[in-house]
């Protein structure tokens, strides 16, 4: 199976930073404590907290989709809180449902890992 990275962009709609947090939050603890695939989960926040960047990496497809099960119910809070566009990193999958504003897939071309 192959590894699917994902990034995530968001910028936080005024007055709503304690509430975009609060949710990223909750999908932290559903990370930890439900997925079983996620490999990485890492939220970055620029230097006002106007700005945010949410690094995924999951095993394969099913492990993406699985966690996007999880969290399903915190896109909608989470979309009122901030405009967030998204990439997904990997190879294409008959699974994947991208399209509808949903993120953008970029495929590998060239690749160094050093494990």
């Amino acid at each position: 199976m192959e590894e699917i990275k994902g990034v995530a962009r968001a910028v936080i709609r005024p007055g709503k930073l304690a509430e975009y947090k609060s949710l990223c939050e909750q999908a932290m603890e559903i990370v930890r404590t439900q997925d079983t695939g996620t490999l990485q989960y890492e939220i970055f926040f620029n230097e006002d907290e106007s700005e945010a960047i949410v690094y995924e990496r999951y095993r394969d497809i099913d492990a993406a989709l699985e966690h996007f099960a999880h969290i399903g119910h915190l896109m909608q809070p989470l979309m009122a809180t901030a405009d967030v566009s998204g990439e997904l990193l990997g190879k294409w999958s008959e699974k994947m449902q991208l399209g509808g504003g949903g993120p953008k897939l970029y495929q590998p071309w060239r690749v160094f890992q050093d494990l």
